[in-house]
């Protein structure tokens, strides 16, 4: 009797995955890092190597610990576990703000690009789009501040100019002011837009004009408030606060608004 011979069950064949890391991910090119915070002194030397001072690790992810990184002239890695024989030690060194690294320096650029922990903190790397985004982003928001600047009402420039340049605003023109107004909000937009938005400028523009007109007097101490006519105290400033930013905010209460209002009508 014949008997069929069993075939084994043929073993599955292992999947490989082709997992991408940021070495074989990496694009081959010329690249420049420039120190934050526009610094631009003659040199500036990045830690290039481990010390006791100036721990240099990785934490690498996939195998789950610290790895020591270094910059070796006459090694293809970064890593001080992966390089063998004698190393050629070599300093980074920025001059004038900024390091340019050819794309055949690779494992420089791996460690500034891809492991460096000052990155983002002491220096960033060069990307023409986000630059260009972040320019996009800077032009918008002039744009924004200058539109803004154009339309202000005499009086609420007047408040955001104060804060700018203090009490010279009181013997400007109206076009003076209309123009350093524009002029500073191209020049500092973010700072521009955060004084429009602030509701006590205004309030504290007001009280600095009531004072000014001699409606309202500030006593020499500094401590209080009083009607210009009278001398009839109005409000005690709290300790260790400006005098025009506590009249502001207590304008903004029911005995302050009364007393407002009755300014409001005597600058007028």
């Amino acid at each position: 009797m014949e008997t069929k011979e069993k075939k084994k069950p043929e073993a599955k064949k292992a999947e490989v995955k082709n997992i991408e890391t940021k070495e074989n991910a990496w694009e081959y090119k010329d690249r420049h890092y420039y120190l934050t915070n526009n610094q631009e002194p003659l040199t500036y030397k990045l830690a290039s190597r481990h010390t006791q001072r100036h721990p240099l690790f990785y934490f690498d992810p996939e195998k789950g610990y610290n790895r020591e990184i270094r910059y070796a002239t006459n090694q293809k890695s970064p890593f001080a576990d992966e390089q063998e024989g004698p190393v050629t030690l070599e300093h980074i060194m920025f001059n004038n703000g900024v390091l340019f690294v050819p794309k055949e320096k690779v494992q420089l650029q791996q460690l500034l690009s891809l492991y460096h922990p000052a990155k983002n903190r002491s220096y960033l790397e060069y990307d023409k789009v986000e630059e260009a985004i972040d320019e996009l982003e800077d032009l918008e928001l002039e744009l924004q501040a200058s539109t803004i600047a154009y339309q202000a009402e005499i009086d609420h420039a007047e408040a955001i100019l104060r804060v700018e340049i203090g009490s010279k605003v009181s013997s400007m023109t109206s076009k003076e002011i209309k123009r350093d107004l524009i002029i500073f909000a191209k020049r500092n937009p973010k700072a521009f837009l955060e004084l429009v938005n602030d509701e006590n400028v205004t309030l504290r523009n007001f009280a600095i004009r009531a004072t000014e007109s001699g409606i309202v007097k500030l006593a020499q101490d500094q401590r209080t408030f009083s009607w210009g006519s009278n001398g009839r105290k109005l409000m005690t400033i709290p300790f260790d606060e400006n005098p025009y930013s506590a009249l502001a905010a207590w304008f903004q209460t029911d005995e302050g608004l009364e007393v407002y209002k009755t300014i409001d009508k005597k600058l007028k």
